[in-house]
């Protein structure tokens, strides 16, 4: 939900007129679809990369504000927490030595934002969660200026009616609660963006949760919360707990949670349009002046702005994106399972084996979801963030296989072919893919990397979580991927 939105205070007429208007959007653009008024497929790359701020100690440093305006430059912008900030990274062309130069690009934006960080006594680190985070450091005053994240707190906790639970069970036990969604902001992740045109919409998202699993248990970089450690990829079960707007009642019932995988494969893009309307009040029911129908009356492409804010407060693990660019509206499939960091080169190589999969999957002759059940699917996620490259996960044609085996038998391959498919050079491919085959022959991840140090570490927990992240830091500046890290 990457929109402003004005602090105010909403009543009943309020949420009557945006549940009217959110279906009004919904109709329309159930004609769009219908009348094949969208752009096509685009075979370009579009990124986005949550960063933590600390200072020189390794611990939360709650000033986004200021190494924004230090680094001034338009492609960054807040996150929720005042100790995160987000880089916007424009789709790339991947063909020829376009990774290359996505890579090489990233690098030098990353490079820019951490030495102005820096001329203010802060450091950037891309993890899936800031291991020195502490639970004193969580809390709504953390939460950054922007009223959109205020207003936000403030609807799902009234929905909640009550303060939020976290409970993760994992190597070791998280208890907690919360008064604020503030410890959504330990979660910061890398986001994929790609567009689809309609008609190949369902076949690319059904893709993208089959694969959901195998992307998590090998880019796992989030094993500690709070000073325990829980699962591989605690950034998982952190999320969907951290935005949770059901009581313990609503839960029992089977309200449905607006972090969510899903429940069904789809044969359209409007199906998961019309479950959001369908399944999940308005958090934020703030009309727009636009007549959506009116627009398309007269040739003009509407925003659908109460549709897509709606969207934007259901919290999809691959996510339907409408858009509209230069008048053109167009959709994307957002892919928002993996964790940020450990390098840029770790992250371009999540990336590669992304793009190259969702080159191939969505186009097979028997389709995966054809031959694998939904539920399937989310146990894989599941236990990929549970576990890890220790996973087992299921794959037709293999049964319940070691996540690593799965991954270099099975779909590497397919990756390495569907970048050929992108065009990609090979030389650029190998070294990308290359990466993701190193960790699954080291078993080394940027979780697992970060549990041994701690453990060589010993000593008192949190001096060992600091030690383990300045040194995650120096390291993640060398480029050098995690799985060659030793400890």
């Amino acid at each position: 939900m990457g929109r402003d939105v004005p602090a105010v205070a909403f009543s009943r007429d309020d949420r009557r007129k945006y549940r009217e208007k959110v279906r009004r959007c919904l109709d329309v653009f159930a004609q769009m679809l219908r009348e094949s008024r969208f752009e096509d497929d685009r075979s370009l790359a579009g990124l986005e990369i949550e960063l933590n701020i600390v200072d020189s100690d390794g611990e939360a440093c709650m000033r986004n504000a200021e190494v924004l305006a230090a680094i001034a430059r338009p492609d960054w912008a807040t996150e929720l927490g005042q100790f995160n900030i987000e880089i916007n990274v424009e789709p790339k062309d991947l063909s020829d030595h376009g990774a290359f130069h996505l890579e090489n690009d990233v690098r030098a934006r990353l490079n820019h934002a951490e030495e102005r960080a820096r001329s203010l006594g802060c450091h950037l680190v891309m993890i899936g969660i800031l291991p020195t985070l502490r639970e004193q450091d969580i809390g709504e005053g953390t939460l950054s200026a922007n009223p959109r994240y205020r207003l936000l707190n403030e609807q799902i906790f009234a929905a909640r009616g009550e303060d939020l639970h976290l409970a993760i069970e994992g190597v070791e036990r998280l208890e907690a609660h919360a008064d604020s969604l503030a410890p959504e902001a330990a979660c910061t992740s890398l986001q994929l963006h790609l567009q689809v045109s309609p008609p190949a919409f369902a076949a690319h998202w059904n893709a993208a949760q089959a694969i959901a699993g195998p992307q998590v248990a090998v880019s796992a970089n989030a094993p500690y919360l709070f000073g325990r450690e829980l699962h591989r990829e605690t950034r998982i079960p952190l999320f969907e707990q951290a935005t949770d707007t059901r009581p313990h009642e609503l839960k029992t019932q089977g309200v449905r949670p607006r972090v969510w995988f899903g429940e069904r494969w789809i044969t359209s893009v409007f199906d998961l349009f019309e479950e959001n309307v369908r399944y999940f009040p308005a958090l934020l029911p703030l009309c727009e002046e636009e007549d959506p129908r009116a627009e398309l009356d007269r040739g003009r492409t509407p925003e659908l702005p109460e549709l897509t804010l709606h969207n934007g407060t259901i919290y999809r693990w691959n996510r339907p994106v409408y858009a509209v660019v230069d008048g053109r509206p167009h959709l994307r499939v957002e892919n928002r399972v993996l964790p940020a960091g450990p390098t840029v080169l770790d992250v371009v190589a999540n990336a590669a084996f992304y793009y190259g999969l969702m080159s191939v999957l969505p186009h097979a002759e028997r389709p995966i979801w054809s031959r694998m059940s939904f539920a399937a699917a989310e146990e894989n996620l599941t236990s990929a963030a549970r576990h890890g490259l220790d996973a087992r996960l299921y794959w037709p044609g293999m049964g319940e296989v070691p996540a690593a085996e799965l991954i270099l038998r099975r779909l590497l391959p397919m990756a390495h072919e569907g970048l050929a498919r992108w065009g990609v050079d090979g030389a650029v491919a190998d070294r990308l893919l290359g990466v993701i085959e190193g960790r699954c022959l080291t078993g080394r991840t940027g979780a697992t990397w970060q549990v041994d140090k701690v453990r060589a570490l010993g000593g008192d927990r949190h001096e060992a979580l600091r030690a383990m992240t300045l040194e995650y830091i120096e390291r993640m500046h060398t480029n050098e991927p995690v799985h060659t890290w030793a400890v």
